[in-house]
């Protein structure tokens, strides 16, 4: 429910990480000298922030390389001052992270290497292109090797407590339970009736150890034992990822003892042999520790850069120059009890999401921020409101913001269990859930627009047999294989008449033969099917595990819903979005009265007040200095 904040730290260093530079040196436009930097605009910590620099960021920028306009362009401005402001600030942190050589030289030759760059006259082609000398290069990747061992530094001190990761095995225990696992014994062949032929065998008493040693073409050495020791012939645990689907699906559906029917999978005919099944079951905590820790650890330092980033923004400073045209200030768009939540965090959420250029490219930057802004201060106040309560729960959640509610919510919800009538119940409700879905093995066989009579002269012959592909040929067709295909996985006509319509086609020896079919384009189409299977809804005894586990996932998450609507009732919040969101909205144009015109009474009409712009002169938190480059300046409400 909570899990968007680790894109956003992904975002805010994603214009740092060494990544992005490898990948969009390119995108660069010329760089050159300090004197040709233009004026300084601002100082971060005492760095400046010059005039070009932030015009090439801009360039750069997702949502400002749009061109967007009005309260988009200004909320995008909030967004991209914050990340200007972050981003020098962790650079300066990271400055004292040593940077040897060999590691320089090593991502100077991932960009030679993407870029072709394999001598050097085609080297000193590529810094002229990008504006860059050698030794402005190796300093920017020099800081993009530095800010990485910082947030490497940051992640791997923090180790969590025993305490944390006791904790975490109780709330994701689910994930370190064993899978279902079965010991058996298999024989596979290339030949279908020599697989009858030993299938028949086996279920008449002979030694199926023996048949796979003197017929498989796996496991031979070891009698067809799956999961074996080297050197031994006992069969050990597996999981359904050893076999081909197919043959998982038989497989797990035996008991001990019994063996399947020849499974045609990939060319090949399986005969498995079931000696044990072992159900799936908890482990102990002792068992799977070293795996706990590790995850948790991810969990822990994830938290622990999400801290980092909000060290930043509290204790840098920002200094505006007086002729300054960026001017940015970043307000409370929210409070929950004393916790304030920042425009910043908003417009980061917002700009992340990948729908919103994609709305922007459709010019409906608007509907952006109509839909997402809400949205996004919503989510971000539940999540406070979580983080708050589980403050008070007295267990040792860790992580970042999101990590905490999900663990709180977990925590809230884990005592509720499902009865037998509620699994059964939910599996008679979500049948689509338990249920093996038809397939069919399809090739359609295509005709142009002008070939109705060839495609009806193929359509003939194929009932009667051949080569499809020399059938095709014969009437100026081109075959398409689309394999073995479930529902929904074929362009709509034939999906259609495969797995649509009641009525089987006639049956010839390549197998079902359609009608010929005209196509949404005007071409013919005939399809030959195979394999044709219907769909199956597994017994509720053979899935109930498996239902448990969804309806009681269902059943917590609910429960989890419902607590986390009772905490909002009783929570003091405070949003301010329409108050921020008016004051960033830039004004409209007066509309110039005609002769003939009527003056407007007095407050007949609105008009948005500009606000002052805070003093270049002062000195505060980069936390209060995020918003809108040019025009009005937004303060804190």
């Amino acid at each position: 429910m909570f899990g968007i904040n680790r894109r956003v730290i992904t975002i805010v260093f994603g214009i740092l990480a060494l990544a992005f530079v490898v990948g969009s040196v390119l995108l660069f436009t010329p760089r050159g000298q300090s004197q040709t930097q233009g004026k300084t605009e601002f100082t971060v910590n005492g760095r400046p922030v010059y005039e070009l620099d932030l015009a090439r960021r801009e360039q750069r920028d997702p949502i400002l390389s749009t061109n967007p306009s009005g309260l988009l362009r200004n909320l995008a401005l909030v967004n991209f001052g914050e990340n200007v402001v972050l981003s020098t600030a962790a650079l300066q942190d990271a400055s004292s992270m040593g940077v040897s050589g060999g590691e320089l030289n090593k991502q100077l030759d991932a960009i030679k290497t993407q870029f072709g760059l394999t001598d050097t006259k085609k080297y000193d082609q590529f810094l002229t292109q990008v504006g860059y000398t050698d030794s402005q290069l190796r300093d920017e990747l020099r800081n993009q090797i530095r800010l990485n061992k910082r947030i490497q530094d940051i992640q791997s001190k923090t180790q969590p407590t025993d305490a944390e990761q006791q904790l975490y095995f109780q709330l994701y225990k689910s994930q370190y339970k064993t899978e279902d696992r079965v010991q058996a014994r298999q024989i596979v062949l290339d030949d279908k009736k020599l697989a009858t032929d030993l299938y028949n065998q086996a279920k008449g008493g002979a030694d199926f150890a023996d048949l796979a040693k003197k017929n498989s073409k796996l496991n031979a050495d070891q009698g067809g034992a799956l999961g074996a020791l080297v050197g031994k012939t006992d069969p050990g645990p597996v999981t359904r990822i050893v076999f081909p689907n197919a043959v998982a699906d038989a497989v797990f559906k035996l008991k001990a003892g019994e063996i399947t029917p020849p499974i045609e999978a990939g060319g090949r005919y399986y005969i498995v042999k079931v000696e044990k099944v072992l159900p799936a079951s908890d482990t102990k905590f002792e068992d799977v520790k070293d795996r706990v820790k590790s995850d948790a650890q991810k969990i822990k330092g994830q938290g622990a850069l999400e801290a980092y980033i909000n060290d930043l923004r509290k204790n840098t400073q920002v200094k505006f120059s007086p002729d300054s045209t960026y001017k940015f200030t970043d307000p409370v768009i929210a409070k929950v009890g004393d916790s304030p939540i920042y425009l910043s965090e908003v417009t980061q959420q917002v700009f992340s999401n990948q729908q919103v250029p994609q709305l922007l490219q459709q010019g409906l930057g608007d509907l952006a921020v109509q839909f997402f802004m809400p949205q996004t201060v919503e989510q971000l106040v539940t999540r406070q409101v979580v983080v708050d309560a589980a403050q008070k729960m007295g267990q040792p959640f860790f992580g970042s913001k999101s990590d905490i509610a999900n663990q709180a919510q977990l925590w809230q919800t884990k005592d509720i269990i499902v009865s037998d009538s509620e699994a059964k119940q939910f599996y008679d409700k979500n049948p689509t859930a338990f249920t093996i879905p038809a397939s069919a093995k399809v090739q359609a066989v295509n005709f142009k627009k002008e070939d109705k009579a060839k495609a009806d002269a193929f359509q003939a012959a194929a009932l009667k047999g051949g080569s499809l592909d020399a059938l095709a040929k014969a009437n100026g067709g081109t075959v398409q294989d689309f394999g073995t295909v479930n529902p929904g996985s074929m362009p709509p006509i034939p999906n259609r008449l495969v797995f649509l319509t009641k009525a089987s086609f006639p049956k010839g020896p390549l197998g079902e033969v359609s009608d010929v079919v005209k196509l949404d384009d005007g071409s013919y189409q005939v399809l030959i099917v195979n394999n044709r299977v219907a769909e199956v809804l597994k017994p509720f005894d053979t899935v109930k595990d498996q239902v448990v586990q969804q309806a009681l996932a269902q059943k917590r998450s609910d429960a989890a819903k419902k607590w986390v609507a009772d905490l909002r009732k009783n929570a003091k919040v405070e949003n301010n979005l329409t108050q921020v969101l008016k004051t960033l909205t830039p004004p409209k144009p007066a509309t110039p009265q005609t002769p003939n015109s009527t003056p407007a009474k007095p407050g007949s009409g609105t008009t948005t007040p500009t606000t002052p712009a805070p003093s270049g002169s002062s000195t505060t938190p980069a936390q209060n200095q995020t918003a809108p480059a040019g025009g009005s300046t937004p303060t804190k409400p």
